[in-house]
């Protein structure tokens, strides 16, 4: 298992990996095809941000990313793992890769605008709710989440 950075080159397929990852949530396609825009992550992205994907056995199978809002502040955009990979450890590898990472930039503090059902997932690693954030579907609150380093 290793994580290195996102080449442009990987636009599609780490898109492809985000989008199979929120689907195991069982979202209906109405409602991915609402999210497509914030699913995608293009080649310019990858050029603009921190884009990190995990490779195990040769293949994808996870990424995040984030972006610097202040010399000590990101927020944490993007953290999906393939959907057969979920719960065999790979989520905390990632995490602890990220920790470590912004550590060494002198990041201070990590938000993310997390996903209900990944909420209990953050909390795990130190994250706290400070607000929930209406969604686009209606009775849907976002967790807005963040994590003093």
């Amino acid at each position: 298992m290793i994580i290195k950075n996102a080449n442009p080159d990987d636009h599609i397929i780490l898109t492809g990996l985000v989008k199979k990852s929120k689907a195991f949530w069982g979202y209906p396609p109405s409602i991915m095809k609402k999210w497509d825009n914030d699913l995608t992550i293009s080649s310019d992205y990858i050029l603009k941000n921190v884009v990190c994907k995990l490779i195990f056995n040769n293949t994808i199978v996870g990424c995040y990313s984030f972006i610097k809002k202040s010399s000590k502040l990101v927020e944490l955009d993007f953290f999906f793992i393939l959907p057969a990979y979920i719960g065999k450890g790979l989520g905390t590898f990632m995490m602890n890769d990220l920790f470590k990472r912004l550590k060494l930039n002198n990041i201070e503090i990590i938000k993310v605008i997390s996903d209900p059902n990944a909420e209990n997932f953050y909390k795990k690693f130190g994250f706290t709710t400070i607000q929930k954030k209406e969604s686009l579907i209606e009775g849907r609150f976002l967790p807005n989440m963040e994590k003093y380093l």
